[in-house]
């Protein structure tokens, strides 16, 4: 099961998030088999504000434990987590992503449900510069709740223009580039 996983940054929480990264990576280390896609969401000066995951797992109960025993949670450095089913509708994780892991400028896209699901039917058209992309979904896979995209875009409405925003209660757009241990 798929899931996707957002820890938003408690407001003052860049030093606690600094002090703890070694953790963070150590801790996401033991899933790197199941990632799919992972990164920071960031200000528009560069500033963390958030920790998108995409992972595999068993159950509900394991992205529970993931999401809830990383460290930075623990620590108190996050305000809230967003946890939800997720589908992988391309099939790939974001190191499989053709343009690799640098140039333009790459955006965490969340489309927040109504009663009326959206975006279910396919992939969006151009999906090249698609990261990843899936359905949010409840615990048990049966109700959409939303989606969620990772994209490369030249500015924040392009990146917004994935999703059909008629759609959705809320389309969020944040800066995001791919994370994990720098080589």
């Amino acid at each position: 099961m798929e899931f996707f996983v957002y820890h938003r940054d408690r407001p003052g929480s860049e030093k606690l998030r600094t002090e703890l990264l070694e953790e963070h990576w150590s801790y996401m280390d033991q899933y790197a088999t199941e990632m799919i896609a992972r990164g920071p969401t960031l200000s528009d000066g560069g500033t963390p504000t958030g920790s998108v995951h995409i992972v595999d797992l068993p159950d509900p109960a394991a992205a529970r434990a993931f999401a809830f025993d990383e460290p930075g949670y623990q620590a108190g450095a996050y305000r809230d987590v967003l946890l939800r089913r997720w589908h992988n509708m391309l099939g790939r994780t974001m190191w499989d992503f053709p343009g690799g892991r640098t140039g333009g400028n790459r955006y965490l896209v969340l489309g927040l449900g109504t009663p009326q699901a959206a975006d279910l039917a396919a992939v969006p058209p151009d999906s090249d510069e698609l990261i990843a992309y899936g359905p949010l979904l409840s615990d048990d896979g049966a109700t959409w709740l939303g989606t969620a995209a990772l994209v490369r875009a030249p500015d924040p409405d392009t990146a917004r223009a994935v999703l059909t925003p008629e759609g959705y209660a809320d389309v969020e757009v944040h800066n995001w580039q791919f994370g994990g241990r720098r080589s």
